[in-house]
């Protein structure tokens, strides 16, 4: 549809099933007249604040029903939404809200503090509910046009700072127009959604089912992440659908999935390997490949996957898109050579938010169209066509790495590395030491001595990238270098096991809860010895491996904890909280067998 906007899609829905249950959190539900007339409220009140069209309103939510009335409530307001995860660092978050030229900060009361300092109208989502109560229930009219920007994502900069993709409604509807075709999805569906909304794959998992009548059930963020969780809601929900990078599937099968033949996969975000897609084709209805770069409206690609042997394929381009493999010269090369994968079509972004010079570089007239002002998208990525047309994906052409499903330019991690006054040298590469698990390493050349310690430039690290963008750290005297003086990338050495140096003395687990927990890290993270004072992240840890420690300290010690706790404390304090969870589980059942996983808590004295 030419003429319709992301929202519009939605109203019209609400039409024809009003009182169809649109979105599901935990136990609460909204129908699609409910949920509509929390938007229109929201967009009402938005709108009183001089929200309007190409006007950028920011939104810092946790996931909840909240996060789907936002969403709706900017874009119904005729604004575009930009998304600030609440767990980046405080920096990151500044430069995006600066960046983007924010009308308005749409969040949550209790995470409003970290937001004030930004000198934004705030709008709190639960605290400010009796105000926006107040407002309309009526649709709104914006003037919004197709034109108009619908959201712009953030993404990793190979110059050391983020950079946002602006997208128009235009190119979304056509990327919603395109999925109702392939893979499909109806009124009778459930979609689980997993995705944290900085993620731009969000917006398939919200809008899309939106726009046809289907059911969202959103998972928190802590499901999300622990297999076994999602596991339990995979099941609790009836989802027939599905969307989640190879690594999440891959922890739905540690956890034990045996299947679903109602389910519809769809993967993307990570190149699928070949086992884990046979395997997913055997426990499921379908299985698609889905490839495609921010900057061309989420997915461009999509693959069918059966059962078979080789590369699982990118395939062929969606709906009003076009792909082309290029070589230097932008000449078309033959089948099953190797070039550069070019995309075009209804999905290309505008471009980057007031960054003209990089919007040049990376969108290109399209030579190909009759078009006026069409242009193409320059990927980075080595692709090629095979005979049948659909197209094999063959990695990077720069140092852009994806970990975890996480677009990241390793220019932007040494760029922040090399920012710390004790660092003249900063190498960050992708490694890969143990089959199927990548990593980041970071190598470091101090600029005198004595080098700074590894915990202050964790610390460093972690008050300027998100936790995933955080590497392995290693101080080296020297980098090595080829002959004619560049960094010998593949002479870097495997990061060890090592801890950071400690800021006390070596101490070991002093109680048996501690002692459990030590074991745990040093199974999952292959170190000989953990002190009660070392941090899960500091010894190596990253969240894949994290989701195992949360799903092992759940089978073996009986309670469950969340990221977040393991991300920040120290052995001695997660120990002291899995030993309270337990206690205090005991005397709410009556029943001393509720803590039989734990050993006996020992008094004071």
């Amino acid at each position: 549809p030419e003429s319709a906007c992301i929202h519009e899609l939605f109203e019209a829905q609400v039409e024809r099933t009003p009182e169809a249950v649109a979105v599901t959190f935990e136990d609460q539900s909204l129908t699609y007249r409910q949920l509509n007339r929390r938007a229109n409220q929201l967009a009402h009140q938005l709108q009183s604040l001089g929200v309007g069209p190409e006007a950028l309103v920011g939104i810092c939510v946790e996931r909840s029903l909240e996060t789907v009335e936002g969403l709706l409530g900017i874009l119904k307001a005729g604004g575009a939404y930009v998304p600030l995860d609440p767990e980046y660092p405080r920096e990151r978050l500044a430069f995006m809200v600066r960046d983007s030229g924010l009308r308005v900060l749409l969040t949550q009361t209790h995470l409003s503090a970290k937001l004030s300092e930004f000198q934004l109208p705030l709008v709190c989502l639960d605290s400010d509910r009796r105000a926006i109560a107040q407002q309309s229930l009526e649709n709104c009219h914006s003037g919004i046009e197709p034109g108009n920007l619908a959201y712009v994502i953030y993404t990793s900069g190979s110059t050391g700072r983020p950079k946002g993709v602006e997208i128009t409604h235009r190119s979304l509807v056509s990327f919603l127009a395109a999925m109702q075709a392939d893979p499909g999805l109806t009124a009778g569906d459930t979609l689980l959604a997993v995705t944290t909304i900085s993620f731009d794959i969000a917006a398939l998992e919200l809008f899309f089912p939106l726009s046809v009548g289907a059911r969202v059930v959103l998972v928190s963020r802590d499901t999300a992440r622990d297999g076994r969780r999602l596991l339990e809601e995979l099941a609790r929900s009836g989802a027939t659908c599905l969307q989640a990078t190879p690594t999440t599937w891959r922890l739905l099968v540690g956890a034990g999935w045996q299947g679903n033949k109602d389910l519809k996969i769809l993967c993307g975000g990570e190149a699928l390997p070949r086992d884990l897609a046979n395997e997913l084709v055997r426990k499921s209805r379908s299985i698609w490949n889905m490839y495609g770069p921010t900057e061309t409206t989420i997915w461009s690609t999509l693959y069918r996957v059966r059962s078979g042997e080789g590369p699982v394929l990118i395939g062929r381009p969606i709906a009003n898109t076009e792909t082309h493999v290029l070589d230097n010269q932008l000449q078309p090369v033959p089948v099953g050579v190797a070039g550069e994968l070019y995309i075009g079509g209804a999905g290309v972004a505008r471009g980057y938010r007031i960054r003209p010079e990089l919007t040049a570089e990376k969108f290109i007239p399209n030579q190909f169209s009759k078009k006026p002002g069409a242009r193409l998208y320059k990927t980075g990525d080595r692709a090629r066509y095979r005979p049948d047309g659909n197209i094999e994906f063959l990695g990077r052409l720069d140092d852009q790495v994806k970990i975890r499903g996480f677009r990241i330019e390793l220019g932007e991690l040494e760029a922040v590395l090399g920012s710390h006054p004790g660092v003249r040298e900063a190498v960050v590469i992708a490694r890969e030491d143990v089959p199927g698990e990548q990593r980041l390493a970071g190598y470091l050349v101090a600029a005198k001595k004595p080098a700074p310690s590894l915990n202050e430039l964790y610390s460093f690290s972690k008050d300027r990238l998100p936790e995933y963008m955080i590497p392995d750290l290693v101080v080296l005297d020297s980098l090595p270098r080829t002959p004619n003086g560049k960094v010998d990338r593949r002479a870097l050495p495997a990061p060890g096991p090592a801890r950071p140096e400690p800021e006390e003395t070596f101490v070991g687990p002093r109680t048996p809860a501690e002692e459990a927990v030590a074991d745990i890290w040093t199974r999952v993270l292959g170190v000989g010895q953990v002190s009660r004072y070392d941090n899960f992240f500091d010894l190596g840890g990253h969240s894949l491996l994290a989701m195992q420690v949360v799903a092992r300290i759940e089978g073996q010690l009986g309670v469950r904890i969340n990221l977040k706790e393991l991300m920040f404390q120290t052995l001695a304090q997660l120990a002291a909280a899995c030993e309270e969870r337990a206690h205090a589980r005991m005397l709410s059942s009556g029943s001393p067998g509720s803590a039989r996983h734990l050993p006996e808590r020992k008094s004071a004295g």
